[in-house]
């Protein structure tokens, strides 16, 4: 492989590991959130022991997400220096944004929340970890804004002189029709992992222990298979109207999407396709009439543009050369993101029917207790996977080509050694992070021998007052 190739992967593989944490920490601050809450408004001491238990694992989530994350800014400069310096004038304001504003929202008030429990008054103490919540929205939004940019560029003009793109229009940029619907498909999908891990956890504490903790875990089972359920819904409608955009402003990624060559009025969804080995052409497949024209454009007898034709308009439009992305790469992450999101929905559901009227569930069901949260956290990757490599042969659509945007300084041999040293030090994170999390979780509820206290109380007489929520390799 060239530098081009070798630089892709590494980006891939950095980014995919990133967002594993992502889509946890959006969604387990505001459901920790909720649950203090709920304490708040009831006094009730299993809202209180369930915040402190999943808030420390939220703590050891982000910890690690915010390392990852730093190695996505050191690739710019490393392996992408022509990509950073033709969107840097554009990625300035919003990146700027996230890091000056909702980062550094986030690391105060978690600082305040975590250390603040024996300080703060409770509706302070409350208000901390709500700002986070905020925080973390805010963080996405401006980030999924940048690479709204790159599907659709706004706001912008062209410096022929100096080769970039110059913003002229931050408003544009925050307002992109691709951004405004891919937060709300992004939010719901995190939520969706957030309440699978919640109802995971409660699960496996409610078949291996079943004596301990019993209402406490139910009731986080129920919070989290509802969750995910919930969201579930608003990732399908939101995911609706993404289609609408994608097929409005990249459409190659929609015929992709659905591995269509020819243009068709009305279309089908292909449900299951088996094409050739290059993808250039479809050998067999199972459809439902009608479905894909609905899905792109709102209607029924819809017209959807095939591969085919977009692949002429393109060379017209921008010069000689293949426009079309990995087609067999694409059809099957947009497949798989779908139906493996289904899946977790329905697991979801399955769990809150085993379990009503307060019945136990089954001993066996300890088996579902580690994919549970896997599989709606798979379905985000492979719509991202899906996100990025539709976009190709492009970084920026229409503007900048993913081949002119490596450095061109950069030596193979530079980018495998920095790939070797990547991946050996998240696999070492990854150990790290995957024994803390059983550890804490292993480790079941706090103040199981007798009441928490609340961030109001004074010490009791042996003064073992509730102590931050703090932890220690």
């Amino acid at each position: 492989m060239d530098t081009l190739d070798l630089a892709r992967w590494q980006f891939a593989i950095t980014t995919v590991y990133h967002f594993f944490f992502v889509p946890v920490t959006i969604s387990l601050v505001a459901i920790t959130a909720g649950l203090q809450t709920a304490w708040y408004r009831t006094g009730k001491e299993k809202y209180l022991r369930l915040t402190k238990f999943y808030g420390k694992l939220f703590l050891i989530n982000i910890a690690m997400g915010v390392v990852t994350g730093l190695v996505q800014e050191f690739q710019f400069g490393m392996n992408w220096s022509d990509y950073s310096r033709f969107v840097g004038d554009v990625f300035g304001a919003p990146l700027a944004l996230e890091g000056l504003l909702a980062f550094f929202l986030e690391s105060t008030f978690i600082g305040l929340w975590m250390f603040g429990w024996d300080r703060l008054p409770k509706l302070v103490h409350l208000g901390c970890i709500w700002m986070v919540v905020l925080g973390t929205q805010l963080s996405a939004y401006f980030i999924l804004a940048a690479n709204s940019w790159m599907q659709n560029p706004v706001g912008f003009r062209y410096n022929a002189a100096r080769g970039r793109a110059e913003l002229t229009d931050l408003w544009a940029v925050l307002t992109n029709k691709v951004v405004l619907v891919t937060y709300p498909h992004t939010i719901f999908a995190a939520f969706m992992v957030g309440g699978a891990f919640v109802a995971g956890v409660a699960l496996w504490h409610l078949v291996r222990r079943p004596g301990v903790d019993k209402d406490v875990f139910r009731s986080a089972l129920k919070i989290g298979a509802s969750v995910v359920l919930v969201a579930s819904a608003g990732v399908a409608i939101s995911g609706d109207l993404q289609g609408k955009v994608m097929t409005e402003v990249q459409p190659m990624k929609m015929a992709a999407a659905e591995a269509l060559y020819e243009t068709e009025q009305p279309a089908s969804f292909s449900v299951f396709t088996v094409g050739t080995l290059d993808g250039s052409k479809e050998i067999f497949s199972i459809k439902v009439p009608y479905l894909l024209s609905f899905l792109a454009t709102g209607h029924f007898d819809g017209e959807v543009k095939g591969i085919n034709s977009l692949q002429e308009a393109y060379e017209q439009l921008y010069g000689p050369g293949s426009y079309k992305p990995n087609i067999p790469l694409t059809y099957w992450t947009f497949r798989l993101m779908i139906g493996v999101g289904m899946a977790s929905a329905a697991v979801a559901l399955w769990l809150l029917w085993t379990t009503r009227r307060g019945r136990a569930p089954a001993r066996w069901l300890v088996w579902l207790a580690a994919p549970l949260p896997l599989l709606p956290l798979l379905a985000n990757t492979f719509g991202w996977i899906f996100t990025e490599t539709g976009r190709q042969p492009w970084l920026v659509f229409g503007l900048l080509p993913t081949a002119s945007g490596v450095s061109p300084g950069t030596t193979s041999g530079e980018v495998i050694t920095s790939l070797v040293g990547f991946t050996a030090l998240y696999g070492v994170l990854a150990v790290v992070e995957t024994k803390l999390l059983l550890r804490t979780i292993r480790g079941g509820l706090a103040g199981t021998d007798g009441p928490a206290e609340s961030p109001d109380e004074s010490p009791d007489k042996d003064g073992t007052a509730d102590k931050p929520l703090s932890f220690a390799y």
